[in-house]
């Protein structure tokens, strides 16, 4: 490139640099190295709004780049997820009755009451508390009637919305739901999971029952890897 060719370029730069242009932007909109530019335009004093609006600029451009790879990384962790929810599903496949009995016994041994007298299964989880409904029904032979359900929920949240929806869930009818226990709700305090339904305690008042199913727990745990 001649001497006058460079000088034109770099009168241009100097002219876009005083208009506001950032940098790269004269450098996109001339075709030439940012090295040169910024030789070029050094001594080109900028005001303050032209100084603000590119530093916006910039931290825009900033932002759009984080909230890009921020939603790739949802969407890959997304993908991710459903793929391992997929293979999980195959790897399972369909439950026995047996492996259903099997199943119960051991989401009965971590979240149920292993007191003499009572059985008593407590959770927040829907998916739980349906599934272990229909173990007591199907595998333990429990009554309609014997059902006694009790709420754990804090006084923010609506009781008898809560009552209907577990009831619903699990087939118990309300006039079998006892008292609930309402949490004060701490407001100084953010809890990171918040049960809108509460935790519902399946209970069941059977000593019998319980004993057989301590002596499942003990016959599962004794059946350990070899």
């Amino acid at each position: 490139m001649s001497y006058s060719g460079k000088l034109e370029l770099k009168m241009k730069a100097q002219k876009l640099r005083s208009q506001g242009l950032s940098i790269k932007g004269i450098e996109k909109k001339l075709g030439v190295s940012r090295s040169s530019v910024s030789i070029w335009v050094r001594k080109v004093k900028l005001t303050k709004e032209q100084i603000n609006k590119l530093y916006a600029d910039k931290k825009t451009g900033s932002l759009r780049g984080n909230y890009i790879a921020s939603k790739n990384k949802i969407e890959k962790t997304k993908s991710l997820i459903e793929k391992s929810i997929a293979d999980g599903r195959k790897e399972v496949g369909e439950l026995s009755l047996r492996d259903k009995f099997i199943a119960g016994i051991a989401l009965y041994f971590a979240e149920g009451t292993k007191s003499s007298g009572n059985v008593s299964f407590s959770n927040s989880d829907p998916r739980a508390l349906s599934f272990m409904a229909d173990w007591f029904r199907e595998i333990c032979r429990v009554p309609e009637n014997k059902f006694r359900c009790y709420l754990y929920i804090h006084d923010d949240l609506d009781e008898q919305k809560a009552k209907e929806f577990w009831g619903n869930l699990i087939g118990v009818p309300l006039e079998q739901f006892r008292k609930s226990y309402i949490v004060k709700n701490n407001t100084g305090r953010l809890r990171k999971v918040k049960h809108i339904y509460g935790v519902l305690n399946l209970t069941i008042s059977d000593a019998n029952l319980s004993r057989k199913i301590a002596g499942w727990m003990v016959a599962l745990l004794e059946n350990n890897f070899k």
